[in-house]
């Protein structure tokens, strides 16, 4: 489906969404969770920015303003109250993501004492390293549509809020650093203390974005830089496989991959054999996922927002084509780069079936996707029209 052709329909699921989750009309207890309203806040500027309408740059500072308000603090069944970064009311409103942002699951955290149950803690609240990230770089592309720096001062304390409590050196190796996938609500013990697969990619790669941000911004002033956090995520990049056959995740892959690309270009950093490393890898595991039948399982036991998170990835990798072929003088020394592009370019056909298939009214019908269509909805959105959330 052609992007241009795509706005009404952008335009009507995010309307839908707003209205659903209690952004617009706006509820008393509306309905926030961190992942989908990332996606949802670059889908509202993405209608700003093509539409020069009012109306969706106000949705979007009102979801931001929701967010915070809403995961920025304890929940209401918690005995501990106010922002998580235990800021008094008035800083904490100008500090809103100094304590990072609870996930906005249905059940409250586990205590310390409480025995694990690996599946109850899906549905269990917290704080997600991967999903931070995606608020993250919906911040920062807040301060660049919308003109206002404060968006990116945000983005970047809330990175240098939660990234001592999720990042630690190994016991074992007292040189190695390591992260935990889940925390607490108040960042003081892990929930899941296995390491997210690309939690330090993510983390790479939102940081460099951050900071260009910054610099553009006040021109390298400032204190809150991110040296530091940068220098521990590079160190858990190195020599690391991203290696797998979740279509999720290997948009996931694609869509840094894109944004490397766009960094390398305006000379915030020289990460070529990282870019080349996480294509190769997403290169496999679409191999591999594809030999396995991917998109071939009944509606059932399909999950559309993994489905889309690939869709939005492969177009990702268009965009990445485009931008090596225009700069290839920047390239030229990593031919393996452009074959791994030319490779996966053939799986690009997969867009349009993943589109075809969860536009059709019938399937929204299902149970399968109405049982997380929040998410769905926001991501097929995001899908259509992706610009604003691909753009570092």
């Amino acid at each position: 489906m052609l992007e241009s052709d795509a706005l009404p329909q952008v335009r009507d699921i995010m309307i839908d969404f707003a209205r659903f989750t209690g952004l617009f009309p706006a509820r008393k207890q509306p309905t926030r969770y961190l992942w989908t309203d990332a996606f949802a806040l670059c889908n509202f500027l993405e209608l700003h920015g093509r539409t020069e309408d009012q109306l969706y740059g106000k949705l979007a500072r009102d979801l931001v303003d929701q967010v915070h308000a809403v995961l920025g603090r304890h929940r209401p069944d918690d005995r501990k109250k106010g922002w998580l970064s235990g800021l008094a009311e008035a800083k904490g409103r100008l500090h809103p993501t100094a304590g990072g942002l609870r996930i906005g699951k249905k059940l409250r955290e586990r205590a310390p004492d409480e025995p694990f149950d690996d599946e109850a803690e899906w549905d269990r609240d917290g704080q997600y390293f991967h999903y931070l990230t995606k608020w993250m770089h919906a911040l920062n592309r807040c301060a660049a549509v919308l003109k206002d720096a404060k968006f990116n001062a945000w983005a970047i304390e809330l990175a240098k809020g939660i990234h001592n409590s999720f990042v630690y050196t190994s016991r074992g190796s007292p040189h190695e650093k390591r992260m935990y996938w889940k925390m607490s609500t108040d960042l003081t013990y892990p929930l899941v203390s296995s390491m997210g697969h690309h939690d330090p990619l993510d983390g790479y790669v939102t940081y460099r974005c951050l900071d260009a941000t910054r610099l553009r911004h006040t021109g390298g002033g400032g204190v809150l830089n991110l040296a530091g956090e940068l220098r521990d995520m590079a160190e858990m990049c190195r020599k690391r496989s991203w290696l797998t056959d979740d279509p999720l995740g290997i948009g996931g892959l694609l869509t840094d991959s894109y944004r490397l690309a766009q960094l390398i270009v305006s000379g915030v950093s020289n990460d070529q054999h990282l870019l080349l490393s996480v294509l190769s890898d997403a290169l496999t595991g679409i191999q591999s996922s594809h030999k396995r039948g991917l998109l071939k399982a009944p509606l059932e036991y399909r999950l559309a927002f993994r489905e889309l998170g690939l869709s939005i990835g492969l177009k990702a990798l268009f965009k990445l084509d485009d931008l090596t072929r225009e700069k290839k003088r920047l390239f030229d020394g990593q031919k393996v780069i452009y074959r791994n592009i030319k490779a996966l370019i053939d799986y690009m056909p997969l867009v349009d079936e993943i589109e075809t298939f969860w536009l059709n009214a019938a399937n929204q019908e299902s149970a399968i996707w109405t049982e997380h269509r929040d998410i769905n909805m926001a991501m097929l959105a995001t899908s259509l029209a992706p610009d604003a959330y691909l753009t570092v």
